[in-house]
């Protein structure tokens, strides 16, 4: 997945001011040389603890500094995010994402975190997980259960990350990717799209992205979801030919790199989500929620599908994975714990 390719913000304007046709078409090529065309890697987002969270991303309804009218809910027990991993899977998903609203977790919260991991992994799925900052033993303790992917969003470039969050540095967030990665679990890093960021924001937060010294496998291209008490819910709307624009420079950067559509599926028509699909993505949330905020649901993704000749790429197992797969599964059978249950069925 490493590159030797290191982009310039000069070199990543001059892409996004490419005519808008000629910008698709390089994007596309880029895409078939890499990926086989057609095919969607598809995600399942779980909100596993919901709100009450200190950080103060002025996007963010979870954030407990601002008056959303969202419920804060407490971890979730283990059996029951099995379950949804379940559902998920039933449904098509190929890798089930966890997503807990703090600034980082508690130790005491580990070995819960840990019986996710396992359990959904015992299912036949990839695992990803966001939790906010990490620590070494916690990093190394989530690599031990088996996780595949941590997300870490960057959310904007260096110079325009002040104006959205100021309780978690720029440089926390490389630092968490890098202990993440260092520990061998792969990288899901990307932003969001709508901030009140310029042009040259963009080109920077994918600069900043594929430069990292291995680019991340999952790039999630989200547009704000304007919720209200946020500071941010009166911006003005995305035009969907910058987003579009946004998808295809992100691909044209790292091409190794699933691009996620992310947040904000909901708020574009048919129109705009085939396009990006051209632009290069290839990965997206499916459910009818991201976290908190709405998502089309599983019957209008895959008639859309349809519609544009859209396979769900399929996993495909190393032998190391099947034999792990077992072991957990087995575990599973015969763990007596109160937290466990059979998830092998």
């Amino acid at each position: 997945m490493s590159t030797s390719q290191r982009w310039t913000q000069a070199q990543a304007r001059a892409l996004f001011d490419k005519p808008f046709l000629e910008l698709l078409f390089e994007a596309q090529q880029v895409h078939r040389q890499h990926f086989t065309p057609g095919e969607v890697q598809v995600s399942t987002l779980l909100s596993i603890k919901t709100g009450a969270c200190p950080e103060d991303c002025k996007y963010c309804p979870q954030s407990a500094r601002y008056s959303t009218g969202l419920e804060s809910e407490r971890l979730m027990q283990v059996q029951q995010v099995l379950d949804a991993a379940r559902k998920a899977r039933d449904a098509g998903s190929t890798r089930f994402c966890m997503g807990a609203a703090w600034k980082n977790p508690h130790d005491r919260d580990m070995p819960l975190l840990e019986q996710m991991v396992q359990g959904v992994k015992a299912m036949g799925l990839e695992t990803c997980m966001t939790l906010g900052m990490l620590n070494d033993r916690q990093v190394q303790r989530l690599a031990e259960a088996g996780l595949d992917f941590y997300n870490h969003n960057l959310d904007t470039s260096p110079e325009f990350y002040g104006s959205i969050v100021t309780t978690r540095s720029y440089q926390d967030r490389l630092d968490t990717l890098s202990k993440v990665r260092q520990a061998g679990i792969k990288v899901c890093s990307g932003g969001i799209v709508g901030l009140g960021e310029d042009i040259r924001d963009r080109a920077g937060l994918l600069v900043q992205l594929a430069n990292l010294p291995t680019p991340p496998e999952s790039v999630p291209i989200n547009m704000l979801v304007k919720v209200k008490g946020t500071p941010l819910a009166d911006n003005e709307d995305v035009d969907p030919f910058e987003f579009i624009r946004t998808i295809a420079v992100a691909r044209i950067m790292m091409p190794r790199s699933h691009v996620r559509l992310s947040a904000g599926r909901e708020q574009m028509n048919e129109q705009t989500q085939a396009l990006c699909f051209m632009a290069g993505a290839n990965s997206v949330f499916y459910g009818c929620k991201l976290l908190t905020t709405p998502n089309p649901g599983e019957d209008r993704d895959m008639a859309l599908f349809h519609k544009l000749g859209i396979n769900i790429e399929r996993r495909t197992a190393t032998q190391g994975d099947v034999a792990q797969q077992a072991q957990l599964a087995e575990e599973l059978l015969t763990a007596d714990t109160a937290h466990y249950y059979n998830a092998a069925r």
